[in-house]
């Protein structure tokens, strides 16, 4: 006697809704958590939350030269990957606004994050069925710990568009698995409609310019590439014979396009940067790659977490995450290997069709957990580094989908049907496991808020050093990396920066034209964080040789001004 999850009853489409269900009250509920969730970002936005960096200053610099008509970069200043998507998409939102700003920069990513939340509840609703079960995914997905909201709000090259691609791919694998030619009817037994041929054509366009587009932007949604491409192969295959496949390879080239023009121009290979970035060059032991990849990154990386550490007590999610996969990873084969009727109703979802898109994105969580484990960054890096699993995010309908039928249906015995006390505990365990995610995300969320008034008070002190720098009549200067391109973008160029290091020499500059500028200038000026080893170094600098500098102090801040 074998035991397994209950399955909806008409498969993984979009039934009928049961009595007592109440369609319109689940309905309002999803938009208010949709509202909630954009709502809960749009007012961090307001507030400068999250913080910062010159990171994000750099793809801003990008996008004011976009919009300027000055530059037009392929990659990310001073590296040979990670395209520059979000810049191109906040260049005319400096056109509209007269200039850069953050919120400025942020509001395309925002959008983004809006976008990713109404494909995910849509994408669930393709392969569940279940409106209820969408009204989870959403809630869950408008919560944002500390590490969520960088991902998503933060321009800082990739993430913010990531999960948007992955979850538009995954229902783009559905519906064009759903349509596929020879699908029979139930109704006479002729071939489904799937509506007009041109947007079926579209569709295929739309899944090659999406998967071409994110080999240009971040290779860390490609196992979400590869595994919904699967899906399409497995169940399309005659017809991506065919003027679909021509389409989709054609898509495909024009979504790659800058990274393949780039490569042929210069005979760069971008994956060895990649490479480079994610540690393969450093070297970390096995031992703190597990602990980083298996221990801290899935509750960082996936919301679970407080800003920048993990308590004991919330590093559940570790081992709840391979049960997860396990259990999620064989009931969708289950589910695909069991034979479905000849007749089915066009435009619904087959149970074979949800079952292998649920496995697919199974086995993309699988590599991106693995790609990250074996990685040094995992073992080096771990807390800042976790954002390499926002993807996993995409995966999470197919994650919770067997813990929620357990927890509605609970298990039943292929032979009898009939329920135990078996099947309560395990009900219950399945509605426990659903209260503790949710309940830590919240709880997560609700620390991340408690950072604001920081992020808010550091932004009006950088703001003011701005307005001093202005004032003083200070065109030049030369700071810390992580002061340079931030104020070079909030003060549109009027500041330029060059970078050293805490010794007083050239640091790593994203744009060299900055350095070239400032070590032609007469008397650039030094900009400091107050009690930083560079303030640290320029206050002995004083003491050696008095009055060689001028010092303006600001809250948070320290200008040497050469004499």
């Amino acid at each position: 006697m074998t035991v397994g999850v209950r399955e909806q009853p008409r498969g993984a489409g979009s039934p009928r809704p049961r009595p007592g269900a109440r369609p319109g009250l689940v309905g309002w509920l999803t938009g208010l958590a949709v509202l909630a969730g954009v709502g809960y970002r749009l007012w961090l936005l307001t507030q400068a939350a999250p913080p910062t960096n010159s990171d994000e200053a750099t793809m801003g610099l990008a996008a004011l030269h976009i919009a300027r008509g000055e530059d037009f970069p392929v990659w990310f200043y001073g590296q040979q990957y990670m395209g520059t998507l979000e810049a191109y998409l906040a260049a005319p939102v400096f056109t509209l606004a007269g200039g850069p700003s953050l919120l400025g920069l942020r509001l395309p990513t925002l959008a983004l994050y809006a976008l990713f939340l109404l494909l995910a509840w849509r994408l669930t609703l393709r392969l569940t069925g279940d409106r209820w079960f969408g009204l989870l995914m959403v809630a869950l997905l408008a919560l944002g710990s500390d590490r969520i909201v960088k991902n998503q709000l933060i321009a800082g090259g990739g993430y913010p568009e990531m999960n948007a691609a992955g979850a538009a791919l995954a229902l783009l694998a559905v519906e064009l698995a759903t349509g596929r030619p020879g699908r029979r009817s139930a109704a006479d037994g002729r071939t489904a409609s799937t509506g007009r041929p041109g947007w079926r054509l579209a569709r295929w366009a739309t899944w090659g310019f999406l998967a071409g587009l994110m080999f240009w932007v971040d290779p860390l949604v490609l196992p979400y590439v590869a595994a919904t491409g699967a899906v399409l192969v497995g169940f399309c295959r005659r017809e991506l014979r065919g003027a679909a496949g021509a389409l989709l390879g054609a898509a495909a080239v024009l979504g790659a396009a800058p990274l393949l023009l780039h490569s042929l121009l210069t005979w760069r290979n971008p994956l060895h940067a990649v490479l480079a970035a994610s540690g393969a060059n450093a070297s970390a032991g096995w031992p703190d790659r597990l602990h980083g990849g298996l221990v801290l990154g899935p509750g960082l990386g996936m919301g679970f977490c407080a800003p920048g550490q993990c308590a004991t007590w919330q590093l559940w999610w570790a081992l709840a995450l391979p049960l997860l996969l396990a259990i999620a990873a064989v009931t969708a084969w289950r589910a695909l290997r069991t034979p479905e009727p000849a007749a089915v109703d066009p435009g619904t979802v087959s149970a074979r069709v949800a079952a292998a898109v649920r496995l697919a994105l199974v086995l993309a969580a699988v590599a991106t957990l693995g790609a990250y484990t074996v990685s040094s960054s995992a073992g080096l890096t771990p807390v800042e580094s976790s954002r390499y699993l926002s993807c996993l995010l995409i995966s999470l309908p197919a994650l919770l989908w067997p813990v929620w039928s357990v927890a509605r249906h609970g298990l039943r015995t292929a032979v009898t049907g009939r329920r135990g006390v078996g099947s309560t505990l395990t009900r219950s365990v399945a509605v426990v496991l659903l209260a503790a995610t949710l309940g830590t995300a919240a709880h997560a969320t609700w620390r991340a808020t408690q950072t604001v008034p920081a992020a808010r008070a550091a932004e009006a002190r950088h703001t003011e050093l701005v307005s001093t720098l202005r004032q003083l009549g200070v065109r030049h200067v030369r700071a810390g990396y992580w002061t340079c391109n931030r104020l070079t973008f909030a003060s549109a160029e009027q500041v330029v920066c060059a970078v050293v290091d805490d010794t007083l020499r050239q640091g790593f500059d994203r744009y060299p034209a900055y350095r070239r500028e400032v070590d032609s200038a007469a008397a650039p000026a030094w900009v400091a964080p107050t009690g930083s080893p560079l303030a640290e170094v320029l206050d002995e600098r004083q003491r050696i040789t008095p009055g060689s500098l001028d010092l303006v102090t600001i809250e948070g801040w320290r200008v040497y001004l050469p004499r």
